[in-house]
């Protein structure tokens, strides 16, 4: 009897696979590393043929690790980096270039000429979104315009776009000779061009940004059987039963199904989200709202999400870039070395800052350098920035919604580090929760297929799977706090207003 799930995760450094057995226990997992393409300064690419070669490779990996067959797993789900946009022919499926990651600030010249007629919050009502470059539909708008015959291919009907989830269900479902083209509600939220009522694609948004139509996925559900993998010889048959972009497949993976419940994911930007149920929330405290989830035929599910740019890509920056450690995991390590930042503050803003300030002139700062300071105290001030800006959204958050946040229910591969979960719970003054599965955007997406293909019964089976492991609770004195974060907001206002007209960095 089939009774695991396999999870693709496409994530913005790596793509994995992980199995999951009935009771949502990690069985086997692969993972592999693809390249950061890093043209000139804020430029960010990836390359769809390598994403995709490696998920072929992990998947066959944890299958094997698993020792199962495509007869013991009853669905796929797929998670995957929002935002990043992939153009491809659909004669050859080759990609037409290299795939713009969210990150990417290439086309904020484009988001300024808009933004300059009718203000950021132009699209929002619509879509929920700011005018921002973090969003899919300049990323197309770009490519079309300044790759060869792109534009002339795409009228024509032979150019598909697609966030990474599209990309690798299209492939997996046969590419080329049949592959199935669409998304689910969650990603479609992201792009800048897709109705938050509707949940379909916006003709007036499409003629904004002069996107065809053809181009475009269709939108499905978040649980629902899509289609059949058509992988010879390592997943052949077994269905495509979810997709759920990766931020709300963390949430869905930490049971946070009904409307007050959130989660704080720690990856290479951070991303909280706080589940509104049917009602679509208007943030004023900048703040995106965005689709949580969608099960079959049931209304969707709607969020606010506080999004961070820069958390554990900050600390890549420190291993690749400066070099003070060897290894990621290598910081906390480090930076307990020393008993505090000694007085330096870290503002990660390589892409401008995102959310509640959502300011692209800004850019990186590491201020109050003495001569004390050293690369110890400079780790421990990246780990730090990660729990600051997650109290900045926080404090979005209650502004947005009236309700005190009593605890924090955190995931990723940061949350690993003690010594930042502490100092989390410490900046926010409340417990902050790790739970016994850290992955939980792999088990947000495994969900999301078990539940399609009746693995599990239904959300109640699921809350039932979830399990504390550690609770970091808040020890630093309350005037120790307002300072700190006075100091932090102090940074951040010397981080503003640095891009000029002749600063294009």
């Amino acid at each position: 009897m089939a009774d695991h799930v396999l999870a693709i995760d496409q994530g913005t450094t790596s793509t994995r696979a992980i199995v999951f057995d009935a009771r949502g226990a990690i069985v086997a997992t692969a993972q592999r590393e693809h390249s950061q393409v890093l043209p000139r300064a804020g430029w960010v690419e990836h390359d769809p043929v390598e994403i995709w070669t490696n998920t072929e490779w992990v998947v066959a990996s944890a299958l094997s690790r698993a020792r199962l067959g495509a007869g013991d797993v009853v669905g796929i789900g797929v998670t995957n980096q929002r935002e990043t946009a992939i153009v491809w022919d659909r004669r050859t499926g080759r990609p037409v270039a290299n795939a713009i990651v969210w990150q990417d600030t290439r086309t904020q010249e484009h988001i300024d000429r808009l933004s300059a007629e009718a203000g950021v919050d132009r699209f929002a009502e619509q879509t929920g979104l700011p005018l921002a470059t973090y969003f899919s539909a300049s990323k197309i708008a770009w490519i079309l315009e300044h790759v060869p015959g792109a534009r002339a291919a795409a009228e024509a009907g032979d150019l598909l776009f697609g966030t990474p989830d599209t990309w690798v269900v299209w492939n997996l479902t046969g590419g080329g000779r049949g592959g199935i083209h669409v998304t689910d509600v969650t990603n479609a939220s992201r792009t800048l061009l897709m109705d938050l009522q509707t949940l379909d694609w916006s003709d007036e948004l499409l003629a904004v940004w002069d996107i065809p139509r053809a181009m475009l996925p269709e939108i499905r559900s978040s649980s629902e059987v899509l289609g059949v993998a058509q992988l010879p010889g390592i997943a052949r048959g077994i269905p495509i039963a979810g997709i759920l972009g990766d931020q709300q497949a963390a949430a869905f993976g930490q049971a946070a199904f009904d409307a007050g419940e959130s989660k704080n994911t720690y990856g290479t930007g951070n991303f909280l989200l706080v589940n509104t149920g049917t009602e679509i929330v208007r943030s004023q405290h900048g703040l995106i709202t965005t689709v949580a989830y969608r099960c079959a035929d049931d209304p969707a599910r709607y969020a606010l999400e506080g999004s961070i740019a820069v958390t554990g890509s900050l600390v890549q920056w420190l291993r690749d870039n400066l070099g003070i450690i060897e290894r990621s995991e290598d910081v906390e390590t480090l930076a307990a070395t020393v008993d505090d930042n000694g007085g330096a503050y870290f503002v990660p803003a390589f892409s401008g800052l995102f959310a509640p300030y959502w300011r692209p002139d800004a850019r990186g700062a590491l201020v109050g350098l003495t001569r004390f300071v050293n690369r110890a105290h400079i780790a421990r001030a990246a780990l730090e920035s990660t729990a600051f800006q997650t109290r900045d959204v926080i404090d979005a958050v209650i502004g947005d919604t009236g309700r005190v946040v009593s605890e924090l229910r955190v995931d990723g591969g940061m949350t690993r580090d003690a010594l930042l979960m502490q100092f989390q719970a410490d900046i926010l003054g409340v417990p902050v929760i790790r739970p016994k599965v850290v992955e939980t955007t792999a088990l947000g997406a495994a969900y999301a297929a078990g539940l399609a293909t009746g693995l599990w019964s239904g959300f109640d089976e699921l809350r039932e799977h979830w399990r504390e492991d550690v609770r970091f609770e808040p020890a630093m004195p309350d005037d120790e706090r307002a300072r700190r974060y006075r100091l932090w907001q102090k940074a951040v206002s010397r981080a503003l207003d640095w891009v000029d007209a002749d600063v294009t960095a």
